[in-house]
């Protein structure tokens, strides 16, 4: 029981350096222009850039599930279905967001060209935004979600987490991402691209470390 936490945790952690590192391949511009909305950030960022990246993102992703049960794991013993929803949930919403990651090298290429004018560009950022950027708000949902279960469970205690563990959930890690970019942009610009990763890596930080003393 003991080395399944620990190595499901592990992978966890893993994915979040890996989907990280890809992200910030994919979306890092040094005019941080990823914070004024738009693709105007992808147009600093050439192929051979976005290809590392998005195989990165890709193949990472497919770890984040095992992540998810290391947290069911860590979560079980303070309720075996509320724990396991939490599992399903947050699998879903990482699964459906490797999509999303998928596809930022498309709309890299696309951005760019479109910076050259070329006819119906605009269109297909159109379509793109339909289809993919609405798979955004799956994982955040999914995210935020999962941590309200973490507090919930966690603070009704009998689960392997500590009852502080509720104020470390991913959505306030997340959420002091934001803080962190809009206190101190300098410092938050290399974070903001990876936010999300940025989270769980804090979180499958301290959850292994939890494991780590669990018998």
């Amino acid at each position: 029981m003991r080395s399944t936490l620990l190595t499901t945790g592990f992978l966890g952690l893993i994915a979040s350096l890996i989907v990280g590192s890809g992200e910030f391949l994919l979306h890092y511009d040094t005019l941080y222009r990823f914070s004024s909305g738009g693709y105007d950030f992808f147009l600093g960022i050439d192929e051979s850039r976005t290809s590392l990246g998005h195989f990165l993102g890709v193949i990472g992703a497919t770890l984040y599930p095992v992540g998810c049960y290391h947290i069911y794991l860590m979560l079980k013993p303070g309720g075996p279905r509320l724990a396991f929803s939490a599992f399903v949930i947050s699998a879903f919403g990482f699964m459906v967001g490797a999509v999303w990651i998928g596809s930022r090298a498309s709309i890299s290429a696309l951005a760019q060209y479109q910076a050259e004018a070329l006819p119906h560009i605009e269109a297909l950022i159109g379509l793109y935004e339909v289809r993919y950027e609405t798979l955004l708000w799956v994982i955040r949902i999914t995210t935020l979600v999962l941590s309200l279960i973490i507090i919930t469970m966690s603070v009704r205690g009998r689960t392997h987490y500590p009852k502080w563990i509720a104020i470390f959930n991913p959505i306030v890690i997340l959420l002091a991402c934001f803080a962190i970019f809009v206190a101190a942009p300098e410092i938050g610009k290399y974070i903001m691209p990876i936010a999300l990763n940025v989270a769980f890596f804090v979180f499958f930080s301290l959850s292994l470390i939890i494991a780590t003393r669990t018998k």
